[in-house]
Order: structure tokens, then C-alpha cells, then sequence
């Protein structure tokens, strides 16, 4: 494995190169966000395909949306355990080790996961929802009408990162601390990153665990709460986890709590700029903001994959993946794939059956928190619709270098004067 200093100039049109010299995961293609031919070579022409050669090693790409549901919901065959290579493309075993729940097979995975899933309960839900509202009202009043700013840092990660120190009880005024450690958590380290070296990387989640441990530390030796930390110090399958397994477990929850949610919720600016009769239709209709939100998730994909380690041989599409190879599912391509979805690559907010697809995943390990995510981006549109006719952006978008997070480090928009025409 080698890092960004290494990057791969990408020069070679993606329809005609030859298929055994194709890499989707080249860094350079998800820093340009230039990905998306290489994904409809692939669909078309070789759906299950083997790239033998890359950063991050061999692996398979599975391309199609049901050969990726046959993989997704088949753990006996495709595993996710840390110790095989976790969930990502790039091995844990060269990185940082991290066993967390998502990263285990039953019958530990399920244990765990049911220890913490009750904080997004429908009960629990409708009683953040209030207070999910008055954040994000309280956030766009404070938005520069008039003035360019970046939606990522005011809006989508102040956000979401409220609502993390929520769901943790971790200290309000050091909410921004989850940010960073969730940007470390998932930087594949290289000169000019947020971390340079895998040592840099170790040592701010060595950070985060210390943080965490103080916190545990507390609410251990209090009555349990409703919180992330004191239902894992005092669930039955959790309360005894090594300090590597608790650290996993809460960069898996500052994760999946943060990077979904906030580049879905700057993806829906994105999008409805790029497809504006969309965003007329939904000005005209805010009813259609819950459709939207999931229109938002699938046309986004705010994690581009997720990764499995065959089991045994197994067959797909007619090639054979063998034991102990890297099975990359990626999500970003089966959410545009025309053969089960309509007009993918449109992004069209009045979609029937909008939540078909793969962002979340399926299987046992579909993510925990899908309702809370979809809440949290209802709630911003139905209050930024209270507030302003239309968001502009007014740059292109800078992408995530990373081809497992696909999100935004800085979108710059405005929003225009209330007297100005839409």
C-alpha cells in the first residue's frame, strides 16, 4: 500500500482503454469527480471486474445494483471482520486496527449493534426531532444573506456535528473535536492531507481514545443514560470491549453519524442547482421534501462503497472470486444503474419508489441510523424553505480525495438579498 504521494494522472479515456488496466479507485478520479464513465464502462462491459494492480492492492468491483445486493446480504460467503481487512479498500491491517461492530460477522456484530440501536428508535427519534429543529433554525438565521460562504463548514458540518455531541452527551464546545477526528478517521494519508503519515493518523485517534476513555471513565461509574458512551459501558455486550474495540466503535458511530448526513446535505445544494427545474418543483411542492431526501441519499451516495473479503469461492456474473480476495461493492455505481433504476443519472425529486437504493446498504449490516439521517436533512429543507427562495452556488465544488467517503470539503454559495428575483 503506498500513499498520495503517489497520485496517478488520469489521462486515458475510460471507453476505450483496455479493462484490465482500469482502477476506479485512483485517487485523482475522486478528487475531479471525474469517476463516472469508468463506472459506466464497467456496468457495461465487465460488471464484475478484477483490478490486479492498485494503491490499495488487487480487488473485484461490483458494479451492478443486484450482484451488489447478492453480495450485501450474503455475510456467510463475503465477511466484514476487521481481521480479514474491515470494510474499506484500503486493509486495515495496514492501517490503523479498529474492530468495530460493522467490521464483525454474527454473532458478535449483532450483539453489539443491538446495544446501541435503540438511541434511533422511532420513540427516541420523535423526541429529537424538536430539538433538531431549533438547531437548524438557529444555524441558517445566522447565514450571511448577501455574502458567499462555505455551506460545508456553516451549515452541513455544523449540523451534524451538534447532533453527534448530542447522541455522544460529549462536551458542546468541543463538538468540533468529532469533526476532526471523523476527517482523520477516514483521510488515506499523504503530503498535503489532513495527515500526512499512518504515525500522524495513530496519534490523533490516539486522541480521541483518550477523550473518549475520560468519558467512559465517567459514565461507567454512573446510573446508565441514554447517551452513545453509557450504553456502551454498560451494555452486557460492550461493557468489557478492549480499548482497540471501543475506539472502533466510536470513530464507526462519529462516522457514520457525520460524513453520511453532512454530504447529503451538501449534495441536496448541489443537486438542486445543477437540475434547478428540480428546485422550482420543490419550492412550488415542499411536500416533496421527504421524497427528495431520499432522491438526495441515491443520487448522492455519500459512502461511494463498502468492502467484503470472500469466504470461500464464490460466482458472480460469471467470473469466480476466490478465497481470501477484495470484494468492493460499489455503492456509487449501482445507484446508476439503468437496468433497475429509471433516468439514474437525473436527479429527480418526485421519483417513485425514491429510497430504492444502496447507500444505506442491506443486510445485517444496513445502517443503524438511515431514519436519523433522512430526519436531519427534512428538517434543514423544511426550514431553509421557511427562509430563502433559492441557495446559488457560486464554485465548483472541492470532493473528498477518497473513494470511500464521496463527500465535499468546501462548497461556496450565496444567497441572494430577500428583495432579489428567483
Amino acid at each position: 500500500m503506498t500513499d498520495l504521494a503517489t497520485r496517478t494522472p488520469v489521462d486515458t479515456d475510460p471507453m476505450t482503454m483496455p479493462l484490465e488496466d482500469m482502477d476506479v479507485s485512483n485517487i485523482e478520479l475522486w478528487r475531479t469527480n471525474s469517476f463516472w464513465p469508468y463506472f459506466e464502462r464497467l456496468r457495461r462491459d465487465a460488471p464484475v471486474h478484477y483490478c490486479k494492480e492498485s494503491m490499495f492492492g488487487p480487488y473485484w468491483s461490483i458494479t451492478r445494483f443486484n450482484d451488489i445486493m447478492a453480495v450485501d446480504t450474503n455475510h456467510q460467503a463475503f465477511s466484514s471482520e476487521s481481521g480479514l481487512g474491515g470494510i474499506t479498500i484500503l486493509d486495515q491491517d495496514a492501517d490503523i486496527p479498529l474492530p468495530m461492530f460493522i467490521a464483525m460477522d454474527p454473532p458478535k456484530h449483532d450483539v453489539q449493534r443491538k446495544t446501541v440501536s435503540p438511541i434511533v428508535s422511532p420513540m427516541n427519534l420523535s423526541v429529537m426531532e424538536p430539538l433538531i429543529r431549533e438547531r437548524a433554525a438557529r444555524i441558517l438565521d445566522e447565514l450571511p444573506v448577501g455574502e458567499t460562504f462555505d455551506w460545508v463548514d456553516r451549515v452541513s458540518i455544523e449540523l451534524t456535528t451538534q447532533m453527534l455531541a448530542t447522541l455522544f452527551d460529549y462536551p458542546f464546545e468541543r463538538r468540533r473535536e468529532l469533526t476532526h477526528w471523523s476527517d482523520v478517521a477516514t483521510t488515506i494519508p499523504g503530503p498535503g492531507e489532513l495527515v500526512e503519515t499512518r504515525e500522524e493518523k495513530r496519534a490523533e485517534l490516539m486522541e480521541c481514545l483518550a477523550s473518549f476513555t475520560d468519558l467512559w471513565n465517567e459514565r461507567v461509574n454512573a446510573p446508565p443514560q441514554g447517551d452513545l458512551i453509557s450504553m456502551l459501558a454498560h451494555g452486557e455486550a460492550t461493557r468489557d470491549m478492549s480499548p482497540e474495540e471501543y475506539l472502533g466503535n466510536i470513530v464507526l458511530l462519529i462516522v457514520g453519524g457525520n460524513d453520511t448526513t453532512r454530504n447529503s446535505m451538501t449534495g441536496s445544494v448541489v443537486a438542486l442547482n445543477q437540475f434547478p427545474e428540480e428546485y422550482a418543483k420543490l419550492r412550488a411542492n415542499p411536500d416533496l421534501i421527504p421524497n427528495m431526501v431520499s432522491e438526495t441519499i441515491r443520487w448522492q451516495t455519500p459512502l461511494a462503497h463498502m468492502r467484503r473479503t470472500a469466504t470461500q469461492d464464490v460466482e458472480i456474473g460469471g467470473k469466480t472470486i476466490h478465497k481470501g480476495d477484495k470484494v468492493i461493492m460499489w455503492y456509487v455505481s449501482g445507484n446508476r444503474d439503468d437496468t433497475v433504476i429509471k433516468d439514474p443519472d437525473n436527479y429527480i425529486i418526485d421519483r417513485e419508489r425514491a429510497r430504492q437504493h444502496l447507500s444505506f446498504g442491506f443486510g445485517i449490516h444496513r445502517c443503524v441510523g438511515n431514519r436519523l439521517a433522512e430526519m436531519q436533512l427534512r428538517v434543514i429543507w423544511e426550514e431553509i424553505l421557511k427562509r430563502f427562495p433559492v441557495i446559488e452556488v457560486v464554485e465548483e465544488p472541492v470532493y473528498v480525495p477518497s473513494p470511500f467517503v464521496k463527500g465535499y470539503q468546501r462548497l461556496m454559495v450565496r444567497i441572494p438579498e430577500r428583495n432579489a428575483t428567483v
